[in-house]
């Protein structure tokens, strides 16, 4: 009986050496397996981007800045370009009991607000034609001009008490009432322009303008430089 017990005790720790044994060489096995996928994994991950590494694409944005009023001020309805102009004012003239004084070359003028309701379109007048070269689109201008409002009847802005102001005429640097109202003008002449509020500053206008005012303008086209031809 003792020896019969003690070849069962022999008998199971040898089942559980080898046992041992078997989950050795199985860990021994998962571990070798483990290292060659890992291997394999960057082996492949190497030669992906050895191969791709030429083909990559740099995509670059444009911003585009766009200068807006005849002002310092910039307003969110001169944002849209405007159609190019025709050569010629072909809005209505303000009523002579309504414009303002010609007043004199080289001196600022006195702008008249009409005490009448606002017209719902552009007028325009010329208080001084000049003798130079004509304003088309293309073209930069270099102006001097004074801004009355319907809203205070009083001149809110005026270019005759810093220096003249300058933009490309039609591409929608400035108000569309001045891309629209100035081309056909010449070198040394004066123009009034009465703009509505939908060719002006709309219901965003810059400080000291009121939303959706009428805007009474007299402008003095002092030089005219040809685009150029390309």
């Amino acid at each position: 009986m003792a020896t019969t017990k003690r070849e069962r005790q022999k008998a199971a720790r040898r089942e559980k050496m080898e046992r041992l044994q078997r989950e050795s060489k199985r860990r021994q096995m998962v571990r070798r397996w483990i290292i060659i996928v890992i291997v394999a994994v960057i082996v492949l991950g190497t030669g992906f981007a050895l191969f791709s590494g030429g083909t990559t694409t740099t995509t670059t944005t444009l911003a585009t800045t766009t200068t807006m009023a005849p002002t310092t001020t910039t307003s969110s309805n001169s944002a849209t370009t405007t159609t190019i102009a025709p050569t010629t004012s072909s809005f209505p003239q303000i009523p002579a009991a309504d414009r303002s004084a010609a007043g004199k070359t080289g001196v600022a003028p006195t702008v008249t607000v009409p005490t009448s309701a606002a017209p719902t379109q552009m007028e325009s007048s010329d208080l001084i034609t000049g003798t130079g070269a004509v304003a088309k689109a293309g073209d930069t201008l270099q102006m001097q001009y004074v801004l009355a409002t319907y809203s205070t009847h009083k001149v809110v802005q005026s270019s005759w008490t810093s220096q003249p102001f300058s933009f490309t005429l039609g591409v929608g640097q400035v108000i569309q009432g001045w891309d629209l109202g100035i081309p056909g003008m010449r070198e040394g002449g004066r123009r009034e322009l009465i703009i509505p509020a939908s060719l002006g500053y709309g219901t965003t206008p810059p400080s000291g303008i009121g939303s959706n005012d009428t805007l009474v303008f007299i402008v003095d086209l002092l030089k005219v430089t040809p685009a150029a031809k390309g």
